[in-house]
């Protein structure tokens, strides 16, 4: 269930303009309620984007502040943009990652082995 909540606190803030900044971002939408974390990706990709593709995330205290930011601020114009407000969605395994599934696996943990599954069947 928290993950949920967390999820619907998340912001995805579309159509930056290059002059704003996480400090902007934040004092655009601090009064819609407590904003626990604002980023503005700074990774190569995000950096060449064609103009009017910056994007950010606004992440607050509550969902139903994120709500009225949403409610209030989507459509809305920072820096001549017009902003695009939506609850972010979650991150997802790209296709064609480097990453193998199996580097997610915890080694740390117990194997489970054939006596300990039989631990767990009763016999009738």
């Amino acid at each position: 269930m928290a993950a949920t909540s967390n999820a619907k606190r998340n912001l995805y803030v579309g159509g930056l303009d290059r002059q704003v900044t996480e400090e902007v971002l934040y004092a655009a939408f601090v009064p819609f309620g407590a904003i626990k974390q604002v980023q503005i990706p700074t990774d190569f990709a995000a950096r060449n984007a064609a103009p009017g593709k910056r994007h950010g995330f606004v992440e607050f205290e509550d969902a139903d502040d994120a709500r009225a930011a949403i409610d209030n601020m989507d459509e809305s114009e920072l820096f001549g943009k017009t902003l695009r407000v939506t609850i972010a969605k979650p991150e997802r395994a790209k296709l064609g990652s480097k990453k193998p599934v199996w580097a997610e696996i915890d080694e740390s943990k117990e194997a489970i082995t054939p006596e300990d599954a039989n631990d767990d069947v009763e016999m009738t």
